[in-house]
């Protein structure tokens, strides 16, 4: 194979043959390749797309680029759940104890952060000691044990999506819809579940913001799914608020802990309950979904998915210490309110720019190379339908400096839009397939 000519077939709009797409992705997982060529692709189908058999054989190359974990032995239903991604979006981490809780087993790899949005494996890593990055071996005896893991790829499992992830961050390629599908379905049916439910963003702050691009991608990502035998239930969600109040690492799980004590943000709790259910009912553990739900909201409340988050940090390596004392835990140099000028009702917030105010902030990675500063961030005390007053705190800032504090306060302030006349919050789900 040329990987110049490769390339510009998919830049002209032509369509790839599964062998084609087998050898370029396999040559570049193997050095072959290197970053730029893969990088131009990316790009290529960025603004040409895949048909349907090209994205089945992407997934396929990508499942099959390393090793799979095979969870045959474990005899009950294995299930997960996986979100395209949004500002504040922490739900994971307390969906995942919960689903166990309740007689879920769930295996979940998940990813790193990615454009404005905040990756679970960051917000882990933010909790000390918490390990991640588990050996397969390791990730199967949890799985066995506990009935639930949390950890990313090794080097082993879906090389192909370590490499080509961490380049769509950097590239302005992650919101094309094949590669999203390539990325998670890769990483999800090589981890060895049974059903996938998929939590599907729209809005300013999801990666893709019309809706008619969130159904279609949902729709794909069912579809792709069910042809790999996995049964998949799709969640088109909203994004054009950031979800809960927290938006940074640490600052997120604190939030992730409260909701898990039964606390927290009402939108939070409700789409964690709502997606937890339908896992229960993937998994036939229930069959009412109702019923599931109501299931699902008791184990919250009553403190046992807590205890199986403390149970899971714990068996990973993480200093449990600081989920139960939180306010242990080191503070961003600078925390400071943000206050408003004006009076009236919040019309509107743009969720995209606040993700990228706290990207500044060193949240996340604008290079491939950036460490993160788990503990900046924001705390919104604001939502879309909420009344304001002049003299009062939007939000307080968690900066790293004064400097950093004073454009995140700017753009915070600029991404609030206030009207006189009261406005409804949009709905938290839109559809469900």
């Amino acid at each position: 194979m040329i990987p110049t000519d490769f390339i510009e077939k998919k830049k002209i709009g032509l369509e790839h043959s599964p062998e084609e797409i087998k050898e370029f992705i396999m040559s570049y997982v193997n050095g072959g390749i290197p970053d730029y060529q893969m990088a131009s692709w990316l790009m290529a189908v960025n603004f040409q797309g895949m048909t349907d058999a090209e994205t089945i054989a992407l997934v396929d190359t990508m499942i099959h680029s390393g090793e799979t974990v095979d969870l045959s032995s474990i005899p009950k239903f294995k299930v997960d759940k996986h979100s395209t991604g949004g500002v504040g979006d922490k739900v994971s981490l307390i969906l995942a104890p919960l689903a166990a809780s309740v007689g879920c087993v769930v295996p979940m790899i998940s990813g790193r952060s990615l454009g404005h949005s905040g990756g679970t494996l960051d917000k882990l890593e933010s909790i000390p000691g918490f390990n991640v990055n588990l050996s397969k071996s390791e990730f199967i005896e949890h799985v066995k044990k506990y009935g639930l893991v949390m950890g990313g790829q090794t080097k082993e499992i879906v090389p192909a999506d370590r490499k080509m992830y961490a380049l769509r961050d950097v590239t302005s390629t992650v919101k094309s819809i094949p590669l999203i599908c390539g990325s998670i379905l890769s990483k999800k049916i090589a981890e060895g579940i049974d059903g996938l439910v998929l939590d599907v963003k729209t809005g300013n702050g999801a990666f893709l913001k019309e809706y008619n691009q969130s159904h279609i991608l949902a729709k794909k990502l069912k579809n792709v799914g069910e042809h790999f035998g996995l049964k998949v239930k799709a969640v088109i969600t909203d994004m054009n608020q950031p979800l809960g109040n927290a938006v940074g690492n640490w600052l997120e799980v604190e939030e992730s802990i409260q909701t898990l004590k039964g606390e927290g943000p009402e939108d939070v709790k409700e789409v964690t309950i709502y997606l937890t259910a339908w896992m229960m009912v993937l998994s036939g553990i229930e069959k009412n979904f109702s019923k599931a739900k109501e299931i699902a909201a008791k184990n919250l409340e009553s403190g046992a998915a807590y205890e199986k988050f403390i149970e899971m940090v714990d068996v990973q390596g993480g200093d449990i210490s600081v989920i139960e004392h939180p306010d242990k835990y080191k503070s961003a140099k600078y925390i400071k309110p943000v206050i408003l000028k004006t009076s009236g009702f919040v019309k509107s917030i743009d969720s995209y720019s606040i993700g990228m105010t706290t990207l500044a902030l060193g949240a996340g990675r604008q290079n491939l190379k950036d460490v993160i500063k788990p503990e900046v961030g924001i705390i919104l005390y604001k939502k879309i339908g909420d009344s304001v007053e002049s003299g009062e705190p939007l939000g307080v800032i968690h900066a790293p400096d004064k400097e950093s504090w004073k454009k995140a306060k700017e753009a915070l302030i600029k991404a609030y839009v206030i009207s006189k006349r009261k406005v409804s919050p949009p709905p938290l789900f839109y559809e469900t397939f």
